[in-house]
């Protein structure tokens, strides 16, 4: 076989075609489309195979799933077990004479994907089929060993991305039992917390957002605010650069997102900022679509403006540490609160003055709630240190692979191999 990339696709993998039409063996597990991550080389969950009763395709241990609808959210991944799939994947079987780990890889390239989203029929559910994506020229080294090599380095990268991903999973959970523990018990002054309610009820005092310490207060948004500003009606005209205007998909998980930030220029800025002008340490949370993303605004955005669905709360120093305010707005207590005034629905909404009057409750004391929001960017930064690492990978692999699989870079192979 020459180096050259005068292969196809097809001269790699071969289309499985075996179906079962009746019934299943309940002992495997079915894959559908929702249990393959976009870019990624393994099952995130799978389904059994009872969870399906129409018509299903059949693979086996080391076929590759390859999802033929919507391939724009790149999905395909290695099967590393037999089961059934979903007649929306297509399954390929790498050829005797191709390392079958190198094939699924290539399967996984961005020279495939495009091929399928170039040659992708229908709008609304858009589909790729075999026949379009089989003649795609592929770069197909000619010593097995290369092969090997080329797979083991995108294994080894693989591996890494997966033990970051468990390590921020864990970093998550640890996180949630942190909120949890830390807004129904709170920090002595000794650092450590109180004793459960069971252990201790005297400590405790009931509320109507439920059972909080009774050094703690029950109060309202706005009675520990200098200021609640609501934006305008709607989105300022978009300019190329200039002042950036937060939006609800810049606001996740506790976090500001630079991602698809959006700008406008100086005079929409001053007629959007008339209410008021957001500053740094603002904290500024979503009224619909979705519902109750905060986050605060960072240093590196000192002169921003409010996009639509979008108010800020600017916390008074001297009752509520803005950190403490941030981070009781994540917790279980008012995240359920949001979701009762705004009826439950993925696409909620929760009007002005229900942001305004929305429940709150804190320490009287500023240094507990200081050791509380303390303990909690201590959780974060390790989230976050692990997530900028995966970020890393992800991008290290996509330069591996547009290396590794172009033939752009070669991998020596020595006489012995």
């Amino acid at each position: 076989m020459s180096d050259k990339p005068t292969h196809t696709l097809s001269d790699l993998v071969s289309l499985v075609s075996d179906r079962t039409y009746g019934r299943k063996d309940s002992s495997l597990p079915y894959v559908g489309l929702e249990h393959m991550p976009s870019g990624g080389s393994r099952l995130s969950s799978s389904g059994s195979a009872e969870d399906s009763i129409s018509t299903n395709s059949i693979f086996t241990e080391g076929d590759i799933l390859f999802g033929k609808l919507r391939p724009r959210l790149r999905k395909c991944l290695r099967a590393l077990r037999r089961g059934y799939c979903s007649t929306d994947i297509l399954v390929l079987r790498p050829s005797p004479s191709v390392n079958p780990a190198f094939a699924a890889y290539v399967a996984q390239s961005e020279t495939v994907f495009a091929a399928a989203i170039r040659n992708e029929e229908g709008t609304k559910m858009p589909r790729c089929s075999w026949q379009s994506i089989k003649p795609t020229p592929v770069y197909l080294p000619a010593n097995r060993h290369a092969q090997e090599k080329i797979a083991s380095i995108l294994i080894h990268t693989d591996t890494a991305i997966e033990k970051t991903e468990a390590l921020i999973e864990k970093y998550q959970q640890i996180k949630a039992g942190l909120m949890h523990d830390l807004f129904t018990r709170g920090v002595l002054p000794n650092g450590q917390l109180r004793p459960p309610r069971d252990q201790a009820p005297e400590l405790y005092q009931e509320t109507p957002i439920g059972w909080l310490p009774k050094e703690w207060r029950f109060t309202t948004c706005e009675a520990v605010c200098e200021q609640i500003i609501d934006c305008k009606n709607r989105t300022p005209p978009e300019t190329a650069d200039g002042f950036p205007v937060i939006r609800t998909p810049n606001v996740r998980n506790g976090e500001f997102v630079d991602v698809d930030l959006l700008h406008t220029d100086e005079l929409s800025y001053r007629i959007w900022t008339m209410r008021g002008k957001p500053r740094i340490g603002d904290i500024v949370i979503t009224r619909e679509a979705p519902v109750g993303e905060v986050c605060m605004i960072p240093e590196r955005h000192p002169a921003t403006c409010l996009g639509q669905r979008m108010m800020l709360y600017r916390p008074n120093q001297e009752l509520i540490s803005a950190k403490y305010f941030l981070y009781v707005l994540l917790s279980q207590q008012i995240q359920s609160r949001l979701d009762l005034i705004s009826g439950g629905s993925t696409v909620g909404h929760v009007r002005v003055g229900d942001i305004r009057s929305l429940w709150l409750f804190a320490p009287s004391d500023k240094a507990e709630q200081v050791k509380i929001a303390d303990a909690l960017d201590g959780a974060r930064q390790s989230i976050n240190k692990e997530t900028s690492q995966l970020l890393k990978l992800r991008q290290q692999k996509i330069g591996l692979m547009q290396d590794l699989l172009t033939g752009k870079v070669r991998v020596e192979c020595k006489a012995e191999d």
